[in-house]
């Protein structure tokens, strides 16, 4: 695959994007082509591979942007993310799923709002069901005072203009944060492997002071797990040991006073009339290893803590406390 040699940028670049995979090939090659095409060209990537059979049906281009990192194991979503971001000169970190496709204007887009919203530290993209363009997959990220996450919107109907506005952090499914927050906060807990690290990102920076914008225009079509899928309750597993790490890691005293008993609820909530069969047992064994695992969450929580910026009361005004959003994914 040849780049057009008049849209290689001669001058540095303003965003690193990350790209992880794991026997995805055939995504990472429509991902590349779709980059190719964007119509702000000042980007470097770089592709970690976590140990995929795949690897050498990569098509990377000619193009001295472009960079793959064969990783020798499986080091998961996050640590392959913090290595391929490691080391960037550029003002913004891009992450992009294998299976997100992004429309040209893309990058353009998320670059203007980054100009219009100086004050903003992350950017969040729409993303639609690649295979059905007129269901949202997400649009944005949520948080509540349950100790719950959630994509906004997944799964409903949309039709542009898509929502632009403040969102608690982006899914980094498609998301832009300035590389020196990034680097401060440490990037992505590599603890989490994978699912909700990219909350608990937008949870630390949103303490140190940053907030997220979410960008209607900046449009790309996911095929929405289209890596995890085939690994039967992978995500499910991940997600609520995860989340149990980013509550207590994350949300401050006395707030926690709350959110530890509701968050216990919720669980039981959803074990009772959500969870059958083998995804309740895979919720039993992540609920015990997320406590058996609690005490990595502990000792951050110091430090974050310590370094907190925002008040309680800002804190609690990002969250969402209405049961019936969170049931709703509103």
């Amino acid at each position: 695959m040849q780049v057009h040699t008049d849209q290689t940028p001669t001058t540095d670049p303003l965003a690193r994007i990350v790209i992880v995979n794991y026997n995805s090939a055939g995504y990472v090659n429509r991902c590349i082509d779709s980059l190719l095409v964007q119509t702000e060209q000042r980007f470097e990537v770089v592709i970690a591979d976590n140990a995929s059979t795949d690897v050498d049906a990569i098509r990377l281009p000619d193009d001295p942007r472009f960079r793959l990192v064969r990783l020798d194991r499986n080091l998961g979503f996050a640590a392959a993310n913090n290595l391929a971001a490691a080391g960037a000169t550029a003002p913004w970190i891009v992450t992009l799923n294998p299976d997100a496709f992004p429309r040209p204007d893309w990058l353009e887009i998320l670059m203007a709002a980054a100009r219009r919203h100086p004050d903003a530290a992350m950017f969040g993209s729409t993303q639609l069901f690649a295979d059905d363009p007129s269901m949202v997959d997400g649009e944005g990220d949520r948080y509540s005072i349950f100790g719950l996450a959630w994509r906004v919107n997944y799964g409903r109907p949309g039709v542009a203009p898509y929502y632009t506005g403040e969102v608690f952090s982006p899914c980094a499914a498609a998301a832009m944060y300035r590389r020196d927050v990034f680097e401060r906060v440490g990037g992505f807990d590599e603890a989490f492997f994978c699912y909700c690290e990219d909350v608990d990102l937008g949870f630390r920076i949103r303490l140190a002071g940053g907030c997220a914008y979410q960008i209607g225009d900046a449009v790309v079509h996911h095929v929405s797990s289209g890596v995890s899928k085939q690994y039967g309750d992978f995500a499910l597993y991940h997600g609520i040991r995860n989340l149990f790490w980013t509550m207590v890691k994350n949300v401050p005293f006395p707030v926690i006073l709350l959110t530890l008993p509701l968050h216990g609820l919720a669980l039981a909530y959803l074990l009772a009339f959500r969870w059958r069969a083998q995804r309740a047992r895979t919720a039993r064994r992540a609920i015990r290893d997320a406590i058996l695992g609690v005490r990595h969450a502990v000792r951050q929580r110091r430090s974050i803590q310590h370094g907190r910026c925002i008040s309680v009361l800002d804190l609690m005004r990002a969250m969402t406390w209405n049961p019936i959003k969170v049931k709703l994914r509103q």
